[in-house]
């Protein structure tokens, strides 16, 4: 498959980034660490609202944050209001390569989706006897 990127710099960083974004993916493949990426996009949360948000054990729950921190999808900060707690909030950055990557994918899509439409418009436009002469 040929995709094309709409910018080269993006292109490459997603070369470089590679193993990180098929981690994301991989992340993102459970429907838990989906919830939990969900409710980050929300705001920050503590793994503790998290497990009970998602009806996952405290132990549970640390696996999952485990993933979506090795993922890049996820970090881990100090929560101001006690100091041993942690808070959890999403990454920015990891969500861009998956965006630029579906952005790119979806260009593919939509540039082949135009050219068939292309195709078919110019087969319409045939007479008749030449569309039968001109299927394969």
């Amino acid at each position: 498959m040929v995709v094309h990127a709409a910018h080269e710099d993006g292109e490459e960083r997603l070369s470089r980034r590679t193993p990180k974004l098929d981690e994301a993916f991989g992340a993102l493949s459970d429907p838990t660490r989906r919830k939990v990426v969900e409710l980050l996009g929300r705001g920050p949360h503590r793994a503790s609202e998290l497990a009970a948000a998602t009806g996952q054990s405290r132990p549970g729950m640390s696996r999952h944050l485990r993933l979506l921190r090795e993922a890049g999808l996820v970090r881990e900060e100090a929560d101001e209001s006690d100091a041993r707690a942690s808070l959890y909030v999403l990454d920015q950055r990891a969500f861009e390569d998956v965006q630029t990557f579906l952005d790119r994918v979806q260009t593919f899509w939509s540039d082949q989706l135009a050219s068939f439409a292309d195709h078919l418009e110019a087969r319409a436009a045939l007479p008749r006897a030449k569309r039968s002469k001109a299927a394969p």
